[in-house]
């Protein structure tokens, strides 16, 4: 059986999701199997520039019909290919009730007072979403117009809205199966119409989720099902029913873990990870459920997942090596503070500010400055 470090998972992982560059456009990374997570403003340029050669362009995303936004995994938005938005929505069907309410997460309390079942209330505000949205709305429209549709139950008094509205994790899930997606770029949130959208599928698809996690262990491997679980937002049982028929056991520093067969060469003999990117708050690279992997320290994991307003993250020669932050000095010049977790070579330094002066052009700034902590 192949045994690897923490180390050796890292250059797998970096090599995995495009970290070297390439010189193809965006619909070629592989990170898109997954969906490239769109949390913040820029966030998902950022994770292009960290991944793609020459200028990226300001908003890459926004107007390019090869992508779709969408609230997907977890609820969360996420930028797909929009040729597998399709796949995507199967896989997001529940494979059964308890995988239906661990999707739910935080609001899983108020669903089970609802009085339905938690697939029922899924596909219930699914279908008022679909007769709602059929043409660009903000999501305070949208939610004013369904709550109206829905049972009193999958609503709630929102004491900072001040009014009633549906569960927020309840709009998020439903709203792929009901034929909406995102406007990239709006703001307001702006739901509309998916193009094209075809009769709502209820029934769960094992493939499609299947395939998400074959996905997951190709970007994040290697890997066990409960981290498998924590990105699809469910549970390890449910992740298990999921689990890949052909995949590879390994052990990463003693501990069982499974990959892909056809990664297993890629782990045995990774690149060497000597890159130095500036990751955003939410990139794919920062998705991996196993934290400790990641960043062995607790208390330094604290300073890159914070429970509000995430950094970015420092990767340098295959390691998280601290975070950054920005701010705009109006539309002229960002600043960036870099605080890493130890004393940083020149020659990296240098690398970091180059990274910097590309992503301060993503976002539309023609000028910089670069503070070390």
């Amino acid at each position: 059986m192949l045994e690897v470090d923490r180390e050796q998972v890292l250059a797998y992982r970096i090599a995995a999701q495009g970290l070297h560059r390439e010189t193809g456009d965006a619909n070629s990374l592989a990170v898109f199997d997954l969906g490239l997570q769109s949390t913040m403003r820029d966030t998902a340029a950022v994770s292009l520039v960290a991944r793609l050669t020459g200028d990226v362009g300001e908003e890459p995303l926004v107007d390019d019909p090869r992508f779709a936004l969408a609230w997907t995994h977890r609820g969360a938005p996420h930028f797909h290919r929009t040729s597998e938005l399709s796949t995507v929505t199967a896989a997001l069907v529940p494979i059964d009730e308890a995988d239906a309410m661990a999707r739910m997460q935080w609001q899983r309390r108020q669903v089970e007072a609802a009085g339905m079942s938690a697939t029922d209330g899924l596909f219930t505000a699914a279908r008022a979403i679909r007769k709602v949205v059929d043409k660009p709305m903000t999501k305070g429209a949208v939610s004013t117009a369904v709550t109206k549709l829905i049972p009193d139950g999958l609503s709630y008094w929102c004491r900072g809205c001040g009014v009633v509205h549906i569960l927020e994790q309840v709009m998020r899930l439903a709203a792929v199966h009901g034929g909406a997606r995102l406007e990239a770029g709006a703001f307001p949130a702006t739901l509309a119409p998916i193009e094209g959208r075809g009769r709502m599928r209820t029934k769960p698809d094992l493939a499609a989720a299947t395939s998400v996690v074959a996905a997951y262990l190709r970007l994040h491997g290697p890997a066990g099902p409960s981290e498998a679980a924590g990105f699809v937002g469910t549970t390890a049982a449910k992740a298990k029913a999921m689990w890949p028929s052909e995949l590879t056991e390994v052990r990463v520093d003693g501990r069982r873990a499974f990959l892909p067969p056809a990664e297993v060469r890629l782990l045995e003999n990774p690149p060497e990870p000597d890159v130095v990117r500036l990751l955003p708050p939410w990139d794919p690279f920062l998705q991996s459920r196993d934290r400790a992997t990641l960043v062995p320290d607790k208390a330094r994991q604290k300073e890159i997942w914070k429970i509000l307003g995430n950094p970015g993250a420092l990767l340098i020669d295959g390691e998280l090596a601290g975070s950054w932050r920005t701010k705009g000095s109006g539309r002229k010049r960002l600043d960036f503070t870099m605080s890493p977790f130890w004393s940083v070579p020149p020659a990296a330094r240098k690398a970091a500010e180059a990274e910097a002066e590309r992503v301060a052009a993503t976002r539309g700034f023609a000028d910089l400055r670069v503070a070390w902590g």
